[in-house]
């Protein structure tokens, strides 16, 4: 009873924080730039965030890796700011600054005091049509980017893991290649690679400018339209809509790396949300992630960590939001003295007795208080506020559907919990990924990690 107390207490002040009508406005620009603004006025500060929506997904095998090259590029200097300038007048205004790029998007945002506004989109608008791609800065960037790409994954053997897990699980669709992109592809990466990329993708009508923070919406319309309005529109190329072949039996894949320990990975196909407020199976698939993997007292730390002492960690992932096909995920290292194989059959039990016995009353509230718990406080984050508007705008889905996702979230029933699990977590949809440590003595510098399938 107490729980359910605390879940509606939460539900309540979750829905009132939301009030979307009240404090989000958009506008879409005549060159097709959509401004959105969330007012949240409870310090004198503001995020500006511009989405693209183009990421590693929209890239053709060969260039693979430019979305992020790009990204990099893009404060390389514009005929009105030059190199470095970008960063330092936004320090200088007491400000911080990045980007980043996913299988979906790439993004760039600052982060300032309220008076800032202007500044920001002078200098963002500036370098939206007026970037200085030069081969010189291309050539020097790349072997950073390069470097990226060794540090991070080639001599990272959980990165090495998962990029080597997705090319295998994924036939067809393009999240088949990792975002960074493969090292011969950069290695024969050029500058005008990186101008096509930028010609064809960075445009005001492919473009979202998310505003949070301290701010009117009136005024920001207006200073959008001075520095973003004259921006010309250009025509956007056909995106091939790609459909991943249904799987047809497990796959297995062993990648052999320098490293501590063993680990493993189970990847299922899973679907991604589509329509916020028909489907049902994604927000299902939220609700087993959290049953197993929520807190301490979920059931795979609870079972296989504390009781049993099969693995020393563990945990289960599933994200719906996506352009692509999702992927349900579970992984863990297994504790001294236990194998993979150990881990993985402990894996499978607890899914088959999920699928058997179903969950309780109380443990699907618990969940359910937690995931509206976890919302209101990601609320206290204005930069939090604008990335939720900015990613769901950029797959698809429309800011608007924020209440209806967590108003759906509350209404999974443990049926349709473990409908999911039987009908999603099968050996058919699922890749197994294992790490096979190699002696870490003696390791040659970047010395990546040899990977087997079968």
């Amino acid at each position: 009873m107490r729980m359910r107390m605390l879940s509606s207490l939460w539900w309540l002040i979750l829905l009132s924080a939301f009030s979307v009508h009240a404090e989000v406005f958009e506008k879409t620009l005549s060159n097709g730039l959509r401004v959105i603004v969330k007012e949240d006025h409870r310090a004198p500060v503001l995020v500006q965030q511009i989405w693209y929506r183009a990421g590693s997904m929209d890239e053709r095998t060969g260039t693979t890796g430019v979305a992020h090259v790009l990204e990099h590029m893009m404060f390389k200097g514009t005929k009105a700011v030059p190199v470095g300038e970008f960063s330092k007048r936004i320090a200088a205004a007491g400000g911080r600054e990045n980007a980043f790029t996913s299988y979906d998007y790439t993004a760039y945002f600052q982060q300032l005091h309220k008076s800032k506004l202007p500044l920001a989109m002078q200098l963002e608008s500036d370098r939206m049509q007026n970037l200085q791609l030069t081969p010189a800065e291309f050539n020097k960037e790349i072997k950073v980017v390069m470097e990226e790409r060794r540090m991070r994954t080639d001599d990272e053997p959980h990165a090495l893991m998962q990029e080597s897990l997705m090319a295998v699980a994924y036939q067809e669709h393009p999240y088949q290649h990792p975002v960074i992109g493969w090292m011969n592809d950069l290695e024969a990466m050029t500058a005008s690679n990186a101008q096509e990329w930028y010609k064809t993708w960075y445009a005001p009508n492919n473009a979202v400018l998310v505003i949070a923070g301290d701010v009117q919406a009136s005024a920001v319309f207006a200073l959008a339209q001075r520095y973003y309005g004259k921006i010309p529109a250009h025509q956007l190329p056909a995106r091939r809509n790609y459909i991943e072949p249904a799987q047809v039996g497990i796959k297995r894949i062993m990648v052999k790396a320098p490293a501590q320990l063993p680990h493993l990975i189970m990847a299922y196909h899973a679907p991604s949300l589509r329509d916020a407020e028909k489907d049902s199976v994604p927000y299902a698939l939220e609700v087993l992630a959290g049953i197993l993997d929520g807190n301490e007292t979920s059931r795979l730390n609870k079972s296989l960590v504390r009781e049993q002492q099969i693995a020393s960690d563990v945990g289960a992932g599933y994200d719906s939001l996506a352009r692509g096909p999702g992927m349900f995920t579970l992984e863990g290292t297994p504790s001294e003295g236990k194998t993979v194989a150990d881990l993985e059959a402990a894996l499978r039990e607890q899914l088959a007795k999920l699928v058997r016995d179903g969950v309780s009353a109380d443990e699907l509230q618990r969940i359910k208080a937690q995931v509206t718990a976890n919302e209101v406080y990601k609320r206290d984050s204005v930069f939090y506020q604008a990335m939720q508007i900015g990613q769901l705008e950029s797959i698809g889905l429309s800011y608007k559907a924020i209440p209806v996702m967590l108003q759906k979230i509350q209404e999974v029933t443990a049926q349709q919990v473990q409908q999911v699990a039987r009908d999603i977590l099968i050996d058919d949809h699922l890749t197994v990924a294992v790490l096979d440590p190699q002696p870490l003595a003696g390791k040659p510098k970047h010395a990546g990690g040899a990977i087997h399938v079968h």
